[in-house]
């Protein structure tokens, strides 16, 4: 009688830790200087297959009223129905689709983005993810850094301003980073 060898999995899921991650933005102001802000609260959960990358998927949300951009007017215009109405959208979403290993340390990870009710595919370049590591509390623990670019007005985002001399004061092209620590479950 023979026994079947019981495969060996090589997946591991892993919890956003929201205190250790943030999805920041940039954008140009008046077309000379770019912002700043922030999303302080995201969650979200990884499964990695180590085996086989394609196997792997990745989901995260952000509270869109947690935005933080160091200036409590501008937040409230842009938590207001001129940007992220976030009343009415609360949540800014991404879910992968594809992964794949672009080089050691380097992921490309394809996936559905979803702001302001719009929902469009997009690429992110990924580092890491990092070797675990154990915390002082017995935790393992991976992080990952994602960046991509869009243009805001493919999520419905438009409303801007026309300067005086010319141009206008929000830029359309916006840098998307997500530094994001995951501990496993």
């Amino acid at each position: 009688m023979s026994t079947l060898a019981t495969p060996q999995t090589s997946t591991t899921t892993w919890n956003v830790d929201p205190v250790h991650s943030v999805a920041e933005f940039k954008v140009k102001h008046m077309m000379i200087s770019n912002v700043k802000g922030q999303f302080p609260k995201v969650t979200g959960r990884l499964t990695l297959d180590d085996s086989n990358l394609s196997n792997s998927h990745v989901e995260t949300s952000v509270e869109a009223a947690s935005i933080e951009t160091r200036d409590p007017q501008r937040d409230a215009h842009l938590k207001s129905a001129d940007f992220f109405d976030v009343e009415k959208f609360p949540i800014l979403s991404f879910e992968s689709t594809g992964i794949r290993l672009v080089r050691d340390g380097e992921l490309a990870v394809e996936g559905n983005l979803a702001i302001h009710g719009v929902t469009r595919k997009v690429l992110f370049s990924v580092e890491g993810p990092t070797p675990p590591a154990k915390d002082p509390w017995g935790n393992t623990r991976v992080a990952v850094s994602a960046t991509t670019k869009i243009n805001r007005k493919d999520f419905g985002l438009t409303w801007n301003a026309a300067l005086e001399t010319g141009g206008i004061l929000v830029g359309d092209e916006v840098t998307i980073t997500l530094d994001v620590q995951f501990v496993k479950a």
